[in-house]
């Protein structure tokens, strides 16, 4: 059985992050775009020095969230923050995400806005984007942050999408609505490569609840 990935989103505590060091996470996000749960990049740099704790010696990759942002913006974060991951929310174009890459040693995972049930139109636009980005991420449409509703999309549609990713050699990620109580159902029936969670372990708008945390990573770690 393939091991699904874990990624933990928007923190912006210290101590949760500290509390977290024994848990296999993957991949811990830190949000720079217009967001309740946005950080500054002194924040993430505190936050990003916490990832060297880790326990066994595997280090969660950190991934930074931004919608539209410039190389300048980004060369501004990357010099305070040592980011694995650019994470682009909003309407990059291929260009911008091989410019991303060019400039900067990192990752660059494209999150797709999925907001209807025709997911061949939005497969066939992805064509433009081989070769140009590491990872695929479906998050449910959101009109006013581009993402990070909490809500859930129409998931029969994953499929047309992990063939996309499968023919690119690249991981497919799913966000969008995820909590400990759903994701049997996500990962028996559609098997996405890692699983992205934010407002899903957060017993507050933007406060992460260790307990919470704990609960997803093991249930896809451990089921």
């Amino acid at each position: 059985m393939t091991d699904t990935a874990v990624k933990i989103c928007g923190l912006q505590s210290v101590e949760v992050l500290k509390s977290m060091i024994n848990l296999p996470v993957d991949y811990i996000g830190f949000v720079f775009a217009a967001s309740r749960r946005r950080v500054s990049p002194e924040q993430a740099s505190e936050l990003a020095g916490v990832l060297k704790q880790w326990k066994n010696g595997v280090r969660p990759s950190a991934a930074g969230v931004f919608v539209n942002p410039g190389l300048g913006e980004l060369r501004e974060v990357l010099q305070s923050v040592e980011l694995d991951v650019v994470q682009l929310h909003g309407q990059e174009s291929p260009r911008f995400c091989r410019e991303v890459k060019e400039n900067f040693p990192v990752s660059v995972f494209k999150a797709v806005s999925v907001n209807s049930g025709t997911p061949e139109l939005h497969v066939a636009e992805l064509d433009r984007y081989a070769g140009s980005i590491d990872a695929l991420l479906l998050d449910t449409h959101d009109p006013v942050y581009g993402g990070g509703s909490g809500r859930t999309f129409a998931w029969e549609t994953i499929p047309a999408y992990k063939v996309w990713t499968e023919r690119q050699g690249i991981p497919l990620f799913v966000a969008g609505g995820l909590n400990p109580s759903n994701l049997k159902e996500l990962i028996s029936k559609y098997s996405p490569d890692g699983v992205d969670v934010s407002s899903g372990v957060e017993s507050a708008p933007g406060v992460k609840d260790i307990a919470m945390v704990t609960a997803f990573v093991e249930r896809v770690k451990h089921r």
